[in-house]
């Protein structure tokens, strides 16, 4: 499924409404370029799960978790990880992925290491502030957008 949006705004209320849709234990795999508006998209999420909009990039951090009464938020950023003991040492695997969501931004850099049924979001910047938003989740969230 292909959404283009025009404005961040936009990015954000496409991540809105599928982030009203998750449930605990999807894993989310962001693919795309430095500005590509990864960080944005994960904001909407955030607001679509009920955690608000203070969502900042994990660069620096690794991750940052975005907690609500019923459910986290776990947000990754895998650009310095290319192995499974890189993976290993940020303690991916120490979460909660089972009754939470988790975003990856640079998760082609871990794809083998990623659970089968992983949604993937292609994030391409068609220019200023237009993107192109290509959501892979085997059809489950097709008629969020008919």
């Amino acid at each position: 499924m292909k959404i283009v949006t025009h404005s961040p705004a936009e990015t954000i209320e496409a991540a809105k409404k599928l982030g009203s849709l998750l449930r605990a234990g999807d894993m989310i795999a962001y693919k795309g370029g430095l500005g590509a508006g990864k960080t944005t998209f994960t904001r909407g999420l955030a607001i679509g799960l009920g955690l608000g909009d203070n969502v900042s990039s994990p660069t620096f951090a690794l991750v940052n978790e975005y907690r609500g009464s019923d459910i986290t938020l776990y947000h990754f950023d895998m650009y310095r990880i290319s192995s499974e003991e890189g993976l290993e040492s940020t303690g991916f695997y120490d979460y909660d992925f089972e009754n939470n969501v988790a975003a990856v931004e640079w998760s082609e850099n871990i794809a083998e290491f990623l659970p089968k049924d992983t949604i993937y979001i292609t994030i391409d910047s068609l220019g200023d502030n237009d993107r192109e938003i290509t959501i892979e989740d085997g059809g489950r969230f097709a008629s969020a957008w008919d």
